[in-house]
């Protein structure tokens, strides 16, 4: 089994052949570099998320980080990183489950995160975020997914935030989501379990 420290990667600023990623190397960003580490090292000790879910969001969260070209952009993404650290360390996850979408075996290049929480007996929330551009404007950067169900109805969901209908069809270590609705394909796709 590896050691949590080996999932406090955090960002390697030690080797910077990606252009992309000096000015978050930069002395700039020390502050928040450290106080992602710090958070990533508690979370891998603390949380009852999947380490490799934690590794892999990390993976996303660099990938994001390598699309910015503002000052503004680097702020938000250490923010919403330390965001994430901080949910995954404070939350009691035993009854939740994590998805990630999956396109042809690798982790979606436009990321998207869901989560399935049993709040009690008969109820669930599903809770997503579908990621986009970094660069973006601030309200445009990722589509939130809120929907609450019962455990009777959690194939067929209905997304608040956006009124569009899905079908969820679980298996073991998959999730596959559809939809008939126009302008409700955002999230459809094939989820892997982190659970």
């Amino acid at each position: 089994m590896a050691s949590p420290s080996a999932f406090a990667q955090g960002l390697n600023c030690s080797s910077q052949n990606n252009s992309a990623l000096k000015l978050a190397c930069s002395a700039q960003y020390i502050t928040e570099r450290n106080a992602i580490e710090e958070k990533t090292l508690t979370a891998t000790l603390i949380t009852d998320a999947p380490l490799r879910l934690i590794e892999d969001t990390e993976k996303l969260w660099v990938n994001h980080l390598k699309q910015c070209k503002s000052f503004n952009c680097y702020k938000q993404q250490f923010d919403n990183r330390l965001e994430q650290l901080n949910f995954y360390t404070s939350m009691n996850q035993s009854l939740t489950q994590h998805y990630l979408k999956y396109e042809n075996g690798e982790i979606a290049f436009q990321p998207i995160y869901i989560q399935i929480h049993q709040l009690t007996k008969n109820n669930i929330k599903v809770e997503g975020i579908a990621y986009r551009n970094p660069n973006n404007k601030l309200e445009k950067q990722i589509i939130p997914f809120l929907a609450y169900s019962t455990t009777e109805q959690k194939n067929n969901i209905t997304d608040n935030e956006n009124d569009c209908k899905y079908q969820f069809n679980y298996s073991k270590a998959y999730l596959l989501v559809k939809t008939e609705q126009k302008n409700c394909e955002r999230f459809v796709g094939i989820y892997r379990l982190y659970d």
